[in-house]
């Protein structure tokens, strides 16, 4: 009860402070410009918002975002992650949606992301929503995602000076969107990689593709200097023990943890935190964005002030320059494509808002320290559930 007062609290709060959007409406202006369609990471975090009674749409109004002009609004649909990997769940995520995207566009928005575990709800290139919604912009907003993780990796690997040599460096997920982009950027500059992931089959087509070398067994992958976390997936999930087999003698682990839901979940963190550093990555920041009520608002997501998911900031970043800066060309990329060229455009179009990397927390706590150097005592082995990846 007191969950559903408070989430109800939170959103008049929001309609009430949002002067932005009241002038928008006076002004005859849409009153959305960019939706950001997303599932809950879990049942918390469904009651966070919806408290317990949940919207009879199977959708409503999360925190509502401003870049420079832009406004976005946050729509989150009554499926978790965990759902969505099933064919029921998926089924009804697409009605979800399919509605969500229906209620945005009557309030003027022109772009549309797919956001979290949505991004492949309608295959790989969103055919049936282009063809459903013609005069709609949509990205799955992963190429500002990439952009933002190339750069954390490239500044973490700085502060922990593991790219004055040649760093040994675990992928997970490896064949993922976003693995994928990590894996080339890191080729790029001749790092040693090991990719590891619970698709056995699409593991061995990246051995293949990229020449990197695999593994479906932790005490196969041997001990590694970096581990960045491109999945969530139960089977890949970093826990203490792996952690204990992973790092090498007398040094911490450095994990950069882009997955949603965390893969290194802050609880598991705890256990090993005297033997890891661990940095959220993804993210973006920029002077030019603001949520209405601040800091409660991005709390929510749990963000800080001024920060937003990569996705999110590429969503809001596309629309201002195809509508503000009248960069049309924009308009004819797919992007549910993340490449190169896309991403060169994206970045192009973040230096325009002064989109950037934030300061390198873990779980929006400032990382105090980057070095490497553990002398603490040998933490004895646990009962591993990351052991062999079952086919």
């Amino acid at each position: 009860m007191w969950a559903s007062w408070l989430a109800s609290l939170w959103r008049i709060a929001m309609m009430l402070g949002d002067y932005r959007g009241w002038y928008r409406r006076l002004s005859g202006q849409a009153q959305i410009d960019v939706a950001i369609i997303t599932n809950i990471r879990d049942d918390a975090e469904g009651r966070v918002f919806w408290g317990n009674k949940l919207p009879k749409s199977g959708h409503s109004n999360g925190a509502r975002i401003y870049l420079n002009g832009v406004s976005g609004q946050v729509r989150g649909i009554c499926i978790t992650a965990e759902e969505l990997m099933t064919k029921s769940g998926r089924v009804r995520a697409k009605k979800y949606f399919i509605d969500a995207v229906v209620w945005a566009q009557k309030r003027g928005a022109k772009v549309v992301l797919l956001a979290a575990s949505t991004k492949r709800l309608f295959g790989r290139d969103g055919h049936e929503l282009k063809q459903l919604f013609p005069d709609i912009l949509f990205t799955i907003g992963d190429n500002g995602t990439a952009t933002l993780l190339c750069l954390d990796i490239d500044r973490a690997l700085a502060r922990t000076r593991l790219n004055r040599g040649n760093p040994r460096i675990l992928v997970l997920g490896p064949y993922g969107i976003l693995g994928t982009a990590v894996t080339e950027h890191l080729l790029a500059k001749r790092f040693e990689l090991i990719g590891f992931g619970a698709n056995q089959k699409a593991l061995a087509q990246m051995a293949e593709d990229y020449a990197i070398k695999v593994a479906t067994d932790i005490d196969a992958i041997g001990k590694v200097d970096a581990v960045i976390a491109c999945t969530h997936n139960a089977n890949t999930r970093l826990n203490s023990d792996s952690i204990e087999r992973l790092r090498k003698h007398n040094r911490k682990l450095l994990v950069i943890d882009v997955a949603e839901p965390a893969n290194l979940d802050e609880s598991t963190y705890q256990l090993c935190r005297d033997r890891v550093i661990r940095q959220d990555a993804g993210n973006a920041y920029s002077p030019l964005l603001h949520y209405v009520l601040g800091g409660i608002s991005s709390g929510m997501l749990n963000l800080l002030p001024n920060v937003a998911f990569g996705c999110f900031a590429e969503s809001l970043t596309l629309y201002h320059a195809i509508y503000h800066e009248h960069n049309h060309v924009l308009l004819n990329q797919d992007w549910f494509q993340v490449n190169p060229a896309n991403r060169a455009l994206i970045k192009d179009a973040f230096d325009s808002v002064s989109v950037a990397s934030p300061k390198q927390t873990c779980f929006n706590k400032p990382v105090t320290s980057f070095e490497l150097d553990y002398c603490g005592r040998a933490h004895p082995h646990e009962t591993s559930k990351w052991v062999r990846v079952n086919s």
